[in-house]
């Protein structure tokens, strides 16, 4: 049986089929980068704005996915694709470039839909607008970065938006009928033991189609790395991390798509939890703990009765 809601799983059931995400540059920067509102960013945040794996940005669009393709092939040599704006915040710029980078995804054979990584601080009046005329003609969802509902680990992180804008974009975009992916990150510092899971209620009750649940990782020339050296930030044992894991998946109901249950940075930058670069280990750790406690997705739903 499946333990938890996988986007695999929804695929399967909406498209009868697999599908695979492709990671794009679109060419963005953030507000939280650029002086807007810091030049620092995220302390977690990559060189390449959290998206090590997305294409090259020096190339066109199109090009980026024909590339991903290729390194896909063996294993999926036909069959749909998503176009993921990952790095960044990829509804930080004008509303005609944005329109002309998701436009030239979706022109793609292979792609049947995009999804959009962003802030919840970065989505106004006409952005909005757009998302919701792309969202009538294609499959499309936005993901947005809330890490936590924990306003003081907000600050030291450096978020630079109040939870109250996240609520605020939530209910707008379920005003539109559009679709939304919650980030959680576990572990973060000075982060109180129950902070992963309410983030993760709040997310719920805000509506959000589905979560992403993040390790946090260290990688080297980042704000953490800083932390690290100065002793400011301990690494989590791998099962702290898959209870923490669980804890939330039993709280979710069994109607919320389960995006990452870890995350995983590039290795030859990762600096720590060690553990953490064997991501298959993590996957089968959580469902193994699952299986061995016959724990599902929304269980302690169930047993509320709700």
């Amino acid at each position: 049986m499946n333990r938890f809601y996988s986007l695999n799983d929804y695929f399967k059931e909406t498209f009868g089929e697999k599908i695979y995400k492709v990671s794009l540059d679109g060419g963005f920067t953030c507000p939280n980068r650029d002086g807007t509102l810091s030049y620092k960013g995220c302390v977690f945040c990559s060189e390449r704005g959290s998206g090590d794996f997305a294409g090259k940005r020096e190339k066109p669009i199109y090009d980026q996915i024909e590339e991903q393709l290729k390194l896909i092939e063996k294993k999926f040599p036909t069959g749909k694709v998503v176009a993921y704006f990952q790095n960044f915040t990829n509804t930080y710029g004008d509303k005609e470039y944005l329109k002309k980078v998701y436009m030239e995804a979706l022109s793609h054979p292979r792609v049947m839909g995009i999804a959009i990584a962003t802030r919840p601080d970065c989505i106004d009046d006409d952005v909005l607008e757009l998302l919701d005329e792309l969202n009538k003609k294609y499959f499309l969802w936005v993901e947005l970065g809330l890490q936590t509902i924990n306003e003081q680990v907000a600050t030291f992180i450096n978020r630079q938006y109040l939870l109250e804008t996240y609520k605020e974009t939530a209910k707008r975009l379920s005003n539109k009928n559009i679709k939304f992916v919650t980030h959680i990150i576990v572990g973060l510092p000075h982060e109180k033991e129950t902070d992963p899971l309410n983030t993760a209620l709040y997310a719920q009750e805000c509506g959000t189609w589905g979560i992403k649940i993040h390790l946090l990782h260290v990688l080297k020339n980042t704000q953490l790395e800083e932390l690290y050296k100065k002793n400011e930030i301990k690494f989590q044992k791998k099962m702290e991390y898959v209870k923490k894991v669980v804890k939330i998946l039993q709280n979710m109901s069994y109607n919320i798509v389960i995006h990452r249950i870890t995350g995983d940075g590039n290795k030859k930058e990762l600096i720590g939890p060690e553990w953490s670069a064997n991501k298959r280990d993590v996957l089968n750790s959580i469902t193994k703990y699952m299986k061995e406690n016959n724990i599902v997705q929304g269980d302690e739903l169930q047993k509320m009765g709700e």
